[in-house]
């Protein structure tokens, strides 16, 4: 049989060409409630991240929820909002879903 013998049987994916479908944005995101609450974080925090011994200052920064939703969070709680530079709410946010993934049963 040769070397042929031994090629792949199923294409490879070209992943350039593999699309994410859009991401769509949970209606409360868009509700003059939350953006009420969002513009009060932002003025408060003066525009610095309020992790612990960050405060950095940058575009995109991000109004965080302290406790998730899907974890019961409370939505409009003052409380449980702070503003957030993206590397850290990227850095909660897969620390957040790995806690998340590891109570479901058959998780890691």
């Amino acid at each position: 049989m040769g070397l042929q013998a031994l090629q792949p049987r199923v294409a490879l994916a070209n992943l350039r060409t593999a699309a994410l479908p859009p991401k769509v944005a949970d209606p409360f995101y868009t509700s003059p409630a939350w953006i009420a609450l969002r513009d009060r974080v932002r003025r408060e925090a003066g525009g610095r991240c309020q992790v612990a011994g960050c405060g950095r200052v940058e575009r995109g920064m991000i109004v965080d929820h302290i406790v998730e939703l899907k974890d019961g969070g409370a939505p409009l709680d003052r409380s449980n909002a702070r503003l957030m530079c993206r590397a850290h709410h990227n850095q909660k946010t897969v620390t957040e879903r790995a806690k998340r993934t590891a109570r479901r049963p058959g998780g890691p």
